[in-house]
């Protein structure tokens, strides 16, 4: 019974840390201070995006106004994955994890969607086409576009990798417009939940097998 008493403590405690630094995560706190410069090629923000043959590093960022701008220019671009807090004139950075692909023309399409509810490549349908840039090379491996985004909604960047006759050569990126990146999305809300019932029930757990201890 005292091997069993001890070993569920331990798992109370290694639980206790998951959860401090889950929390400390959704809060923000970072304890990685090597991080870069949110203007550049690569910002401090670290967004991969990744079928089964491609991956990019992708970025995107809203132009900022007079005001944001004469305040602190740098500060005013702040990188986004694929939540975007508000329209507006936006540009989007994709690059190339693959360096094969720096040799097959790439061509981008910004298109407006409405999610079905079906399974994917059926999970949306085009409303209409934002923008659109014809195919061609990126040997550097960094694909820029931009578009001026003009509402809140679900929106997906193509890129269309040689000629596209495959649908994993028609590479997503989902994005949604209007929402608030920092916000918890349904699966973490699920995930944190879930968790949270599980650690309660460990501590019922350890309190009962506790007091059985000491009333055996």
């Amino acid at each position: 019974m005292k091997k069993l008493h001890l070993s569920h403590f331990r798992i109370v405690a290694m639980l206790l840390v998951v959860f401090s630094l889950l929390g400390c995560d959704k809060l923000g706190i970072n304890f990685n201070k090597n991080t870069s410069s949110p203007v550049g090629n690569r910002p401090e923000l670290d967004c991969i995006i990744a079928n089964d043959f491609y991956a990019v590093h992708f970025s995107a960022y809203i132009q900022p106004g007079k005001d944001e701008v004469s305040k602190d220019a740098k500060a005013a671009f702040v990188p986004y994955c694929q939540q975007i807090p508000r329209p507006g004139k936006m540009f989007f950075t994709a690059d190339l994890i693959d360096r094969d692909i720096r040799t097959t023309p790439i061509g981008i399409r910004i298109v407006e969607v409405e999610k079905t509810g079906q399974k994917a490549p059926d999970d949306i349908r085009e409303i209409r086409t934002v923008a659109e840039i014809p195919s061609k090379l990126y040997p550097r491996g960094a694909v820029e576009a931009q578009a001026e985004i003009d509402k809140n909604g679900d929106y997906v960047l193509y890129l269309m990798i040689g000629e596209a006759m495959e649908d994993d050569d028609k590479f997503r990126v989902p994005l949604e417009v209007g929402v608030d990146p920092k916000a918890l999305t349904i699966k973490e809300i699920a995930l944190i939940s879930g968790g949270i019932v599980l650690f309660i029930g460990l501590i019922f757990l350890a309190y009962f097998l506790t007091t059985k201890r000491k009333a055996a």
